[in-house]
């Protein structure tokens, strides 16, 4: 195992695939490894190494550093950047809102936007599947969730866009300027529910408020921060992930016409594609301490990547790893939503979202095939950013 500060460059031009094969490569020679791109940091690759930093949130901390690279340049945003117990007044008023009944009585809502958005691309045979499709219903059905104006939904997808797509480019500064302009939406929200509060069991902003008012360890420059951070942190992953979804099924058709003649088969397939393309490399940590990973020593203070893309196609975990096998035995191990204190609060309600957009997807098509080149993504999130695809309708 090499020793260097720069096993691998985490800055290299890259296609849809070749994230993966490094992983693979940095799973079998140098599980815990050194990049000295994007500001330098650590990576965990294999599944039990980010097992447990995930799941030791008093060595690992996310408050100095939550993504690689590392992009909070305008404040903290709960419950993401706050360790615990300062996070936990923020989950806790926020878990009950996404709940599953509470995601499930959103899917009529999802279905409906799906086919609206897929109807003129469908109707021209051809669109981009992540620009056109998986990043506008995100969006959609955040705005209902989060009972935002209705014109809100078209800056917010603009300003959430414009955000995925600078941290993709490594910009720092426009990556500054959009997420403050995402954070004047959220302070207008906040005024307005103060103006007009809502049911807090059904509205996250008036929930904050209220928590806030009934005395929790809260201050409202933070709650600023989580209603910043909802308002785009559920934009990101469904659009890489659907494109992902459409790259494959475009390279496998005999498993596209499978879930297309039985799509009770979706909800399995998904959970599949969440473990073989898991949208975020990893969320970041650092270490209070130092601390030894397969006889590596990581300093205390640096950055530490945890690589949930990678450690969900860990050989030694799951058999035939870079293969997708539909109702894979252990399946439910998979780390796509994170693991610990830390695991996503929006689990239910990004689930039901992928699985309405590939099931629409499937049942307004006969078939769908790339048409054009994909465009990776790159840190932190892992995937496509943009799939043009042909569609033939149904």
């Amino acid at each position: 195992m090499s020793h260097s500060l720069n096993d691998f460059d985490s800055e290299a031009p890259e296609d849809f695939d070749s994230g993966h094969a490094e992983f693979a490569r940095l799973r079998r020679e140098c599980p815990v490894a050194h990049s000295e791109g994007l500001g330098g940091f650590w990576a965990l690759t294999r599944y039990d190494d980010v097992r447990r930093a995930a799941s030791d949130p008093a060595t690992f901390i996310t408050s100095v550093q939550n993504v690689v690279p590392k992009v909070a340049f305008t404040g903290r945003r709960p419950p993401l950047h706050l360790d615990p117990p300062e996070h936990t007044p923020y989950r806790r008023t926020l878990n009950p809102l996404l709940s599953p009944d509470r995601a499930a009585k959103f899917e009529p809502y999802a279905r409906q936007c799906a086919r609206d958005l897929l109807a003129p691309m469908i109707a021209r045979g051809h669109g981009d599947v992540c620009g056109e499709f998986a990043s506008f219903l995100p969006v959609q059905v955040f705005g209902e969730w989060m009972n935002v104006p209705d014109h809100w939904v078209g800056p917010l997808h603009q300003s959430g866009r414009a955000f995925i797509l600078a941290v993709n480019l490594n910009q720092p500064e426009q990556m500054k300027a959009t997420s403050l302009k995402l954070y004047e939406m959220a302070r207008e929200l906040l005024q307005l529910r103060k103006a007009e509060p809502l049911d807090p069991e059904k509205d996250i902003t008036s929930a904050l408020l209220a928590s806030l008012e009934r005395g929790e360890d809260m201050t409202e420059d933070l709650i600023v921060g989580m209603v910043r951070q909802v308002l785009v942190v559920g934009i990101v992953a469904p659009t890489v992930f659907m494109g992902s979804m459409a790259v494959h099924l475009s390279h496998h058709p005999d498993l596209q016409a499978q879930l297309r003649a039985d799509r009770s088969l979706v909800p399995a397939a998904v959970e599949e594609f969440l473990r073989l393309y898991t949208p975020y490399r990893g969320f970041a940590r650092t270490a209070k301490c130092p601390v030894e990973f397969g006889g590596r020593t990581i300093p205390e203070g640096e950055g530490i990547a945890l690589v949930y893309a990678s450690a969900n196609r860990d050989e030694a975990v799951f058999e035939n790893a870079e293969e997708f096998i539909l109702n894979r035995a252990n399946i439910a191990d998979h780390m796509a939503f994170g693991r610990g204190p830390h695991n996503c609060p929006g689990v239910h309600l990004g689930r039901m979202q992928v699985r309405v957009m590939l099931d629409e997807l499937l049942a307004m098509t006969t078939h769908f095939e790339i048409d054009g080149p994909v465009a990776p993504a790159r840190w932190p999130e892992i995937g496509a950013i943009s799939v043009p695809l042909k569609l033939v309708a149904a």
